[in-house]
């Protein structure tokens, strides 16, 4: 890969990962990633996928969230097993 093309990438996609969060202080951060999936999903039903702030709940559980649990809770959530209200 040349200079350019590593420089069109890098200019194309930034990588972030969730910010600190005081309520989660601890290194393990599977609440953290939990609490923000939930409020996503909440957010949404609230205010719609277009508000801002649902976006970076969005940012912060895809960043903190292995794929096999996120692929898991959307599952139960189409599945209604869901074990979380997700009422707004």
């Amino acid at each position: 890969m040349s200079d350019s093309e590593a420089a069109d990438l890098s200019s194309k996609y930034v990588l972030q990962t969730a910010g600190f969060d005081a309520r989660f202080p601890n290194t393990n951060q599977t609440r953290h990633c939990f609490q923000n999936y939930t409020d996503y999903f909440k957010c949404v039903a609230a205010k719609g996928e277009e508000f801002a702030p649902c976006k970076q709940f969005k940012r912060a559980y895809h960043s903190l969230c292995p794929n096999e649990w996120t692929a898991k809770w959307d599952e139960q959530r189409e599945n209604g097993t869901f074990p979380a209200s997700l009422d707004p």
